[in-house]
């Protein structure tokens, strides 16, 4: 059988991921999101040629119904290691440091509500919720009942913590100056950012 026949291209195995994920996330999650939850090819170094060539051929001319971006930080530069959907508002695509904590805990949450949906996880599921439990107070816990609701349990109440909501708050003035000025910015520069290109790292 080919790839032809039987996966998508890699920009949708992307967007399948970061639609899930909902967030700015890393190249290597992305793939192991991908990896764990569905069909994939998705690779590291793919990603990172996907981000490439998606600047490029805007240059040239091509329009699609989303593309794969880099993240954002505060100056609209690109954020080197972070990748986000075109179809994203400026401001979700932001990398903020606090910001970057809650967007964690988020995708921690979707990717555990996502596995226990499902009738029974995949060995694959399991070993990517084992890995995302150590990153949550409490998840290691709530990993080894084996219960991914449970999980999501422990993220959704870490994110509930006051001094990471007032960081994310207080932020919040950085990530409106940010977006209003990106509407003087033109296409190109609001998906792929000022000044030079990510490397696209993992």
């Amino acid at each position: 059988m080919t790839r032809q026949c039987t996966l998508p291209s890699t920009r949708e195995q992307a967007q399948h991921a970061l639609i899930l994920l909902g967030a700015p996330t890393p190249p290597r999650l992305v793939v192991e999101v991908h990896a764990a939850l569905f069909d994939s090819d998705l690779s590291v170094p793919g990603l990172a040629r996907l981000l490439r060539q998606e600047e490029r051929e805007h240059e040239e001319g091509a329009r699609r119904p989303y593309l794969i971006c880099p993240g954002l930080d505060a100056d609209l530069a690109p954020a080197s290691g972070l990748v986000t959907l075109s179809t994203w508002p400026v401001a979700h695509r932001l990398a903020l440091p606090a910001a970057a904590r809650a967007d964690h805990l988020t995708r921690v949450v979707r990717v555990a509500e996502f596995v226990a949906a499902a009738p029974r996880p995949t060995p694959g599921a399991t070993l990517l919720l084992r890995r995302l439990a150590d990153t949550v107070p409490g998840g290691a816990e709530a990993h080894d009942v084996l219960d991914p609701a449970a999980l999501a349990t422990a993220a959704r109440a870490a994110l509930t913590d006051r001094r990471l909501a007032a960081a994310v708050a207080a932020e919040q003035p950085v990530r409106e100056a940010a977006a209003a000025r990106a509407d003087s910015l033109d296409e190109r520069q609001r998906l792929f950012g000022l000044g030079p290109r990510p490397r696209g790292r993992g």
